[in-house]
């Protein structure tokens, strides 16, 4: 078990994208930060591994080159209905394909070289009297922070503990995600619909191709196992059937997790500042949650950094701020995404809808600039 000290400046609940990079900028003022993660580095994580290029600025601030870790440039995209009809159009900013195994590790090793505390245990309660945040971890201990930050990820039990109000709600989703080793572009980043859910496929560092699915998990459950699954329903798409059937894994098994919630979260609860798919979870079919995460990082360090050194007055002020940026960076793009995964759902209209894309092909390009962000501006 680490040995770290009991009160820090900022706990950080959760060490992936938002939480390390959080680390990482709040560390470089010179303000203490204790990081607590449940999983030791590196690990594979379920997860589509396409970032748009919105980050670069942002990550070269944090001193992380993504390229030097083996990163692909992805330019290129291409979407499927179930069907097997296809469009392609160039990505307006481009973006990059990288393990979360290799990403979160280097974001782990630069927070660590800072001087962050990285202690491996599960957060079980948060606190909040006087002003001071109280964290009581499994190990039993109690740790306390001016600031807390929940980066820990798309639903936990400390959710239930906090009583917030999306994990009353039983989700639907089923996520599964494996690399394999065959013949794909590497500038490539595709999405590919099947009768409930939808693949992401792109290649990463090692010259390996994360595959990563989100299904219904009743239409899931109909099956005895995952290669049943894929058979009967995945490989109905034809893009699909030669990609999976044309590759050879690298994993023994494939990941998967379950109960994955779109409903909205509260950016802001019980002064907490949540961060990445803690703070809200964008549909897969609109890509781009990585970089979101890191994004929603950098908006709540930039305002943590301003608190610490009294250019904003209290507490008050530090939430209500970090909701209006919030909301100013993700809020559209969030509902976009949502409507776009509604309509593609359904089989029929996103039959429908691709013959009209197909007629209209700049209208694609457009809808990907409302579901990513502009190139971010380093303060």
């Amino acid at each position: 078990m680490n040995t770290v000290p009991s009160t820090f400046d900022i706990i950080i609940v959760g060490g992936g994208l938002a939480g390390l990079s959080s680390a990482i900028h709040l560390s470089k003022h010179n303000l203490s930060v204790l990081v607590i993660e449940k999983n030791s580095y590196p690990k594979h994580k379920v997860c589509g591994e396409y970032i748009s290029n919105e980050v670069l600025p942002y990550l070269d601030f944090l001193d992380i080159d993504v390229f030097a870790l083996g990163a692909k440039k992805i330019d290129k995209f291409q979407l499927s209905t179930p069907k097997g009809q296809v469009i392609s159009a160039d990505l307006p900013l481009g973006g990059f394909g990288i393990s979360r195994f290799c990403l979160d590790e280097a974001l782990a090793n630069k927070a660590v070289e800072n001087g962050v505390k990285i202690l491996q245990d599960i957060v079980e309660d948060i606190q909040f009297v006087d002003e001071e945040f109280s964290v009581e971890t499994k190990s039993s201990k109690i740790l306390q922070a001016k600031i807390v930050i929940g980066a820990y990820g798309k639903r936990a039990n400390l959710d239930v503990k906090l009583n917030r109000k999306f994990i009353k709600t039983k989700s639907p989703y089923l996520a599964v995600k494996t690399h394999v080793k065959g013949d794909f572009p590497e500038d490539l980043v595709a999405l590919h619909n099947f009768e409930g859910g939808y693949c992401g496929v792109s290649k990463v560092e090692n010259n390996n191709i994360n595959l990563c699915y989100i299904t219904n998990f009743d239409s899931f459950k109909r099956f005895k196992n995952i290669e049943e699954f894929q058979e009967k329903v995945i490989f109905e798409n034809s893009h699909l059937k030669r990609i999976f059937n044309n590759t050879i894994p690298v994993f023994e098994q494939p990941l998967t997790i379950s109960q994955i919630s779109f409903e909205d979260k509260k950016p802001v609860e019980n002064h907490i500042l949540m961060c990445g798919d803690t703070a809200s979870l964008i549909h897969p079919l609109s890509g781009n949650g990585m970089s979101m995460a890191i994004r929603s990082a950098q908006i709540a360090s930039l305002l943590i950094v301003k608190f610490f050194n009294s250019e904003i007055s209290n507490r008050e002020a530090l939430e209500k701020q970090y909701l209006r940026d919030w909301n100013t960076a993700f809020k559209f793009r969030l509902k976009t995404g949502h409507i776009v995964a509604n309509l593609f759902n359904q089989p029929k209209i996103s039959e429908i809808l691709m013959q009209g894309l197909k007629k209209f092909p700049g209208i694609l390009p457009h809808i990907i600039k409302r579901t990513h962000g502009k190139l971010m501006q380093v303060k």
